[in-house]
Parts: structure tokens; sequence; C-alpha cells
């Protein structure tokens, strides 16, 4: 197990590796990854699926909610409480509705519908860093990580990313959850879930 020291320095690389891209290669992508994603027999067999809104640097993950409800499927969004540090999935309907920006960038609807963890069949996970176990590092508020140990959600979880955030060791803590798949803008890889 590596230290916290490690993961912050891996962070702040990944980071500024993900900053230096330009946008339009960033958009590019991101739509391949999530065509790539949306070819899945885990998306095409689930009815819901959770996204994420990304930051002006990360992945975006919208394209597959476009996906999503073309296939009349359920598209959640997180919507994070730092004071109670969790997060609770809600109904997104469009692209185009009202969102409310937080203190870090993050974006969330203004109204939404709240659905229990125990009925999101998969789970798109952000990260700054994957590795070829299905280990991940993310932004470290630990809020994915926690909500994807709940007991009472079962779903797929599957990262999504760019293939230069693929890094050859993931440091990982007792409470990092693992990942069911990892897709990138180039390739797809599937794990045995395991428990970090």
């Amino acid at each position: 197990m590596v230290g916290a020291p490690e993961k912050k320095n891996l962070r702040a690389q990944l980071r500024a590796k993900l900053m230096e891209l330009e946008p339009a290669e960033l958009h590019a992508k991101s739509v391949a990854a999530a065509e790539r994603l949306a070819a899945t027999p885990e998306f095409q067999r689930a009815e819901s699926v959770m996204i994420f809104l990304p930051l002006k640097y990360e992945i975006d993950a919208r394209p597959i909610a476009l996906r999503a409800w073309q296939r009349m499927k359920t598209v959640t969004v997180p919507l994070v409480s730092y004071e109670q540090k969790h997060m609770i999935p809600v109904v997104l309907r469009s692209l185009d509705e009202p969102m409310n920006v937080d203190r870090y960038g993050v974006s969330t609807p203004g109204t939404g519908k709240p659905i229990p963890p125990q009925d999101i069949d998969m789970v798109i996970v952000p990260g700054l860093g994957f590795d070829v176990e299905g280990r991940r590092i993310g932004r470290g508020g630990g809020f994915y990580d926690r909500f994807l140990a709940h007991p009472s959600f079962t779903g797929i979880t599957c990262g999504l990313a760019l293939d230069e955030q693929i890094v050859d060791e993931v440091p990982t803590a007792c409470h990092d959850v693992s990942l069911d798949l990892l897709v990138t803008d180039r390739r797809e890889l599937r794990f045995d879930r395991i428990r970090a």
C-alpha cells in the first residue's frame, strides 16, 4: 500500500497532464470513449445509469446520457453533500436543464428526483487515474468509494477515462473500491470486482 504523499503527487501529475489537452481533443476522445462504452453489453443491459458531470479538464460523460435516453434508460447524476460526506443519485432529464455549480465547480441539476442506490444498474465513475487491475484514484474526497461500498448498491462500476490516464499502479487504501469495467477512448478492460 502506498501512502498519502504518493497519492497527492500522482493526483497532481495526472491533473496537469489532463489540463494540457486542447478542448477539441478532449471532446473527440470523450465522444470516442462514450461510443465504446455504449456498445458494451453491460451498458446495454442496464436500465438505469449514473453518470458524472465533468469538471473543465475531465473526460465528458454527457454523451453517454444521450445514448441512454435513446434507449429509454433512466439517467442520474450525483448530488453531493460535502457536510454529510455522501452523494445521492438524482434523475437527470435533459442536458439543458438549469444547473447549480458548487464551490468546487461540480454541476448538479437544480431539481431532480432522488433514486436509491439499489435502483442504479451501472455507475460511470470518474477518476484522475486508473490502472489495469481496476483500481482508480479520484479527486481525494472519497465520495464514490463510500457510495459504491454502500451495501444496497449491487450494480456495475465502470470507470471512464482517456487512455492517457492509465498508469502502472494506483496506490490504494483499505476503503478504495475497485471497478468492474474500465472504458477509454481506445479500449475496455474487465475485472473481477475486488474490494481493495
